[in-house]
């Protein structure tokens, strides 16, 4: 396969990546705490032949990654008071099964029926001051959250929401439902709970992704892979006729 085949071949795959992804941030537009997400490229040099007269390098298109905008979604006022929303940096944790914990931006906690504050598919939430679970008592409808996510109930200080501080996020990997895992650290410690955090009660953190933007990218996207694609037909139909008129020679 010629160069130029396969530097059209390689355009379409990161085409074909990036296009999922736009798709995917579409679909998750009014998923609470969902942060957008865009492709990284990177240029693959390959060495090929040289001569004395040319020895110029090829240049592939490689996906390098995925990249998050970690940027503020908009606050939308639920009224519910288990409803949470941070304002500003952090983010909530939850534990999972395996006693891992998961990191998230989405708000919209619970009680389940022993009384232990959760998040919306049922893992617990965590406690900012002692890393532990917060329980609530199911039969009391007075919770109020003051003071950097103290949590107050019937007048009593029942623990302290979680707003943890993720210095890299870069090293977060996605987990599904919105929610990620930090990578671990030399030392194996999770991230602290930021002093005093903005901890908005009543509010559920909107999605941050732009739907005319990401359309606007999907059509672009499609456009492209449609030019690439009439780029290959070309290439392919000028190979054809080379070797149809060097077989009449």
């Amino acid at each position: 396969m010629d160069n130029a085949m396969m530097i059209g071949l390689t355009r379409q795959m990161t085409l074909r990546r990036a296009m999922d992804v736009v798709a995917n941030n579409i679909a998750n537009a009014n998923t609470a705490g969902f942060k957008a997400e865009s492709l990284l490229h990177e240029s693959h040099i390959h060495h090929g032949a040289e001569t004395r007269e040319n020895s110029d390098d090829i240049h592939y298109v490689n996906v390098r990654g995925l990249g998050r905008d970690f940027g503020q979604g908009e606050l939308q006022l639920t009224r519910r008071p288990l409803d949470m929303a941070i304002e500003g940096d952090g983010m909530f944790a939850a534990e999972m099964d395996d006693g891992q914990w998961q990191y998230m931006r989405d708000g919209r906690f619970h009680l389940d029926t022993q009384g232990t504050l959760v998040t919306f598919d049922g893992r617990p939430v965590m406690d900012g001051d002692t890393g532990a679970s917060i329980v609530l008592d199911p039969g009391i409808s007075d919770i109020q959250i003051v003071d950097g996510g103290i949590v107050m109930q019937d007048g009593v200080q029942m623990g302290r929401i979680g707003v943890f501080d993720v210095n890299n996020l870069g090293g977060l990997s996605k987990a599904g439902s919105g929610r990620y895992i930090l990578e671990e650290t030399d030392g194996g410690d999770r991230p602290e709970n930021l002093i005093n955090p903005a901890v908005r009660q009543g509010f559920v953190e909107a999605s941050n992704v732009q739907p005319v933007l990401e359309l606007t990218r999907m059509m672009t996207v499609s456009r492209t892979y449609q030019s690439v694609t009439k780029f290959l037909n070309d290439a392919n139909e000028l190979s054809r006729s080379a070797i149809e008129r060097l077989a009449k020679v």
